[in-house]
C-alpha cells in the first residue's frame, strides 16, 4: 500500500492524475487504478472528481495527513528509537552549489558527533527536493527558497541571503552591467532551478534578451566558463564564495540587486529525530561561519 500512499501525495500536490503521473513516472491510467485500489481498501472515497481535477474531500484530506506520516515512518524502518542515535539513516537533499561548499564540512562534523549514524546525500533541483521532503522520502534538504508558501508541516530554516552579481572575464572592460549583458555572450543559470527563475524574471522585467550561448545549473561550472572567456553570467555570490577566481570580476547591480534565500526545508522539529535536528544546526553554523570568514 505504500506505493499507493505515495501516489496519493503526488495527486494531492499536482491536482490531477495526469500531472501526478508525469511527476512520478506513471501513466494516468496507472495512477487512476492505484487510487481506485486505495479507496477500495480503505472503504471510502478520497476525491471529489470535477472534470479532470481530483480534489481531496474531507476524508481524503485526513487520509493525506496520515499517509505522509506513514511514509515517513516507513522510511525510518529499522532506525533506532528516539534517543538512540546509532543506526539512524539521515537522508539529506542538496542543490549543487551547497553540495560542493558547506555540506562536506557539516557532514564531517556530524559523523564525528554521531559515529553510529549513516547519511545519504541526494542531489537535485530545489523543486524536486521540496517534493521529496513533503513525501517523507528525505529528512532535510538544503535548497533555494521557493516563491510559493510551504504547506503542511514543512518548516523553513534560513541559512543565507545571497545577492546576485554580473560576473565577467577579468579582461573585459566596462562597469555598465546593462551594456555588458546586451553586448556579450550570456551563460544562463538553469531556468528549471529556483535561482534560474529569478534570473529569468530579472531579465524579463527589464526587457533584456541577451545572446545566450550556454545554460547550466552548477554555479562552479558557470564561474569557470566565465573565467575561460565564454561569456558573462548572473549568479549569486554564495555564502561560501570568499573571493572570485582571479580571471573573473564581479559587477554590483546597485539598486537593481536581487537575492536568493538559501536554507533548509524539513518537518516540524517535533517530528525530527535528534540526529536530524543536530545536522540542521550544524549546516546553519557552517554557513554562518562561511559568511564570517569572507574578506
Amino acid at each position: 500500500m505504500i506505493h499507493e500512499l505515495k501516489t496519493l501525495v503526488a495527486v494531492a500536490r499536482e491536482g490531477t492524475f495526469a500531472a501526478a503521473g508525469n511527476r512520478i513516472g506513471l501513466t494516468q491510467a496507472a495512477v487512476s487504478a492505484q487510487m481506485r485500489r486505495l479507496e477500495a481498501e480503505l472503504g471510502f472515497a478520497l476525491f471529489d472528481r470535477v472534470g479532470r481535477s481530483a480534489r481531496l474531500n474531507k476524508a481524503g484530506q485526513r487520509t493525506l495527513s496520515q499517509a505522509q506520516e506513514l511514509i515517513r515512518l516507513y522510511g525510518a524502518l529499522g532506525a533506532a528509537p528516539p534517543g538512540q542515535a546509532d543506526g539512524v539513516l539521515v537522508n539529506v537533499g542538496v542543490i549543487a552549489s551547497l553540495q560542493h561548499s558547506v555540506l562536506p564540512d557539516a557532514l564531517a562534523k556530524f559523523h564525528r558527533q554521531y559515529p553510529g549514524c549513516r547519511t545519504r546525500v541526494i542531489p537535485g533541483l530545489s523543486i524536486e527536493l521540496v517534493d521529496r521532503v513533503d513525501a517523507g522520502e528525505i529528512d532535510v534538504a538544503a535548497i533555494i527558497r521557493p516563491a510559493f508558501a510551504l504547506h503542511g508541516d514543512l518548516n523553513w530554516t534560513l541559512l543565507a541571503h545571497e545577492p546576485f552579481r554580473l560576473i565577467v572575464p577579468r579582461d573585459v572592460p566596462g562597469e555598465d552591467w546593462m551594456e555588458l549583458l546586451a553586448g556579450r555572450p550570456f551563460i544562463r543559470y538553469d531556468r528549471a532551478s529556483f535561482g534560474g527563475r529569478q534570473v529569468s524574471r530579472f531579465l524579463r522585467d527589464r526587457n533584456l534578451v541577451p545572446h545566450e550561448v550556454c545554460e547550466a545549473d552548477d554555479l562552479d561550472v558557470i564561474v569557470k566558463l566565465v573565467a575561460h572567456g565564454v561569456g558573462v553570467a548572473l549568479v549569486p555570490q554564495t555564502a561560501a564564495q570568499r573571493r572570485w577566481p582571479v580571471a573573473v570580476r564581479a559587477i554590483d547591480l546597485g539598486r537593481h540587486t536581487f537575492h536568493r534565500d538559501v536554507g533548509l526545508v524539513h518537518r516540524a522539529p517535533r517530528l525530527l529525530e535528534d540526529p536530524v535536528k543536530a545536522l540542521v544546526r550544524m549546516l546553519a553554523m557552517q554557513v554562518g561561519g562561511a559568511r564570517m570568514r569572507k574578506p
